[in-house]
């Protein structure tokens, strides 16, 4: 058992859009993230998916509307809602959801991460 400095392991990588697993919890996986940019239109049917936006900002985009996430702020996307996370500055994320989540949900596109590492 050992702390964990976020701040250092955001610092570890340097990929957009390539969550790295900083730590397990019953089940669920504590993924660290750098975004710029846009990602897909995905959701996940069996599993919600909780951003916490650590440094920058990050915009959750819905099919009705977009919720904007500050340093501090997190959402939680309920199973089966699709969504397109979007930065346009650099951001540092912390992404909270079950180990078998698969990282572009039930899109299948060439960022999609199918195995990930841990830092």
């Amino acid at each position: 058992m050992e702390k964990v400095n976020l701040s250092e392991k955001f610092n570890l990588f340097e990929e957009f859009w390539t969550p790295k697993i900083a730590g397990e919890l019953n089940d669920q996986y504590i993924k660290l993230a750098k975004t710029k940019g846009e990602f897909v239109w995905h959701k996940h049917d069996d599993e919600d998916e909780f951003f916490l936006v650590m440094h920058g900002a990050l915009t959750i985009k819905l099919r009705d509307k977009n919720i904007h996430l500050e340093p501090g702020e997190f959402l939680i996307v309920p199973k089966g809602v699709e969504h397109k996370p979007v930065s346009e500055h650099e951001a540092h994320v912390l992404v909270f959801e079950p180990k078998n989540t698969k990282h572009t949900g039930d899109v299948e596109s060439e960022i999609t991460v199918k195995k990930f590492d841990w830092i």
